[in-house]
């Protein structure tokens, strides 16, 4: 009575989590540094501006998004990548990052390549919805192992020549989440040209784009335009939730070619949850403002700063590029994590619980993940009990 391919998925990361830690008393006050929820002040002009378009609450908002809004998606890119897009066939609103990255294979994915069943690739650790998206339409799911000896990014191409032959898209994030790796202009370019050797998409993946130390991670869109490259190729997702602080306001869009946008929109038509049209307007004026961005980058940089000041002497420790999250190398994840909790009452996630394994090796399994949102002096704190209790 119910679908097989979804009677095997292994347990979420979260409730993994749970039970593996909740049945022991912490050691000490609790620390969270598990979720990457960020804690930081969103703008204070949101609410006004909810307040102020609330009557919209009486009307069943548009699914393609306001006018205003599409206009302010189109605006950032051009502000941040130098890229012009049209507010009416290159942007979509989402109701959330994940609503997009789980919709593009049901929307743009075919249901064979070259008569086979397709494949569809993404690193290993990954955002947990690239899997379930793969499996959703049928094809197979790839795990691409981002290791320290490729940078932490996934090297698609020395993957078996059949795999890349049945492949109809790649999911790939930059900076990456777990370990902060930015893919360079040369990484951007060199896998646009795999995906037009091999015919597939890329889903790209840059909701922590805007958290960094100095330089602005590069994005696709700008190497893409660059070169020339197919539009309908490149299918790119942002969301205000990591730039903003915002991840209830559930406001991201996708970016993509005239036909990506007509396909992505026609099944939004039928299944998408579209914002309500107060929090449209407040998205609108989020995505039209700067300032905070740059308050709250501010912020993860003393962060930053902090972790490397706690952690700079533990061998192996190497500093984030990007985004806000530890990916701290350990013996086994799985056991520092009980023990941090169970000794100090810390909370962070084995890094295994964000892989898969790939011919017996799991790339997660010899860290944790440690988030870097709470306020300053917890953050440090945390980072100060993890140190002592797991490297000492």
């Amino acid at each position: 009575m119910f679908p097989e391919r979804f009677a095997n998925l292994p347990a979420y990361a979260f409730p993994r989590l749970r039970a593996l830690l909740d049945v022991h008393e912490p050691g000490g006050e609790v620390v969270h540094m598990t979720i990457g929820e960020p804690k930081h002040a969103f703008p204070a002009f949101v609410t006004e501006v909810i307040a102020a378009n609330a009557a919209g609450f009486n009307s069943y908002p548009p699914n393609e998004g306001t006018p205003g809004l599409r206009q302010a998606f189109c605006d950032w890119v051009a502000r941040r990548y130098d890229v012009t897009l049209d507010a009416d066939q290159h942007v979509m609103p989402l109701n959330g990052t994940r609503e997009g990255l789980y919709n593009a294979t049901m929307a743009l994915c075919a249901e064979r390549k070259n008569g086979q069943q397709p494949t569809i690739l993404m690193p290993n650790p990954f955002y947990q919805v690239y899997m379930i998206a793969a499996i959703a339409v049928g094809a197979q799911p790839v795990f691409v192992n981002a290791t320290e000896q490729t940078g932490h990014l996934p090297d698609f191409a020395a993957l078996p020549e059949d795999q890349l032959a049945r492949c109809t898209a790649v999911y790939i994030c930059s900076p990456a989440n777990p370990q902060g790796a930015i893919a360079s202009e040369t990484y951007w370019s060199d896998l646009i040209d795999l995906a037009e050797k091999y015919d597939f998409r890329i889903f790209a993946d840059e909701c922590y784009s805007e958290i960094y130390r100095d330089t602005p991670p590069p994005g696709i869109l700008s190497v893409a335009e660059a070169k020339g490259a197919d539009p309908e190729r490149i299918t790119v997702f942002h969301s205000l939730s990591k730039r903003s602080n915002l991840p209830g306001l559930r406001s991201g869009f996708l970016a993509g070619g005239p036909e990506t946008i007509k396909a992505a929109k026609q099944l939004r038509s039928y299944a998408g949850t579209p914002l309500p049209l107060p929090l449209q307007a407040a998205a609108q004026a989020v995505w039209s403002d700067e300032a905070h961005v740059d308050e709250n980058r501010r912020l993860y940089r003393e962060k930053y700063e902090i972790a490397d000041r706690v952690l700079g002497n533990v061998p192996g420790y190497k500093t984030p590029d990007a985004g806000f999250f530890l990916w701290l190398p350990v013996e086994d994840g799985e056991a520092a994590a009980l023990k941090l909790w169970r000794e100090t009452g810390v909370r962070v996630l084995p890094g295994a619980y964000l892989a898969q394994d790939v011919d017996g090796f799991n790339p997660g399994q010899g860290y944790v993940r440690a988030a870097l949102v709470a306020p300053k002096n917890e953050t440090e704190a945390g980072l100060t009990l993890l140190r002592d209790c797991l490297y000492q």
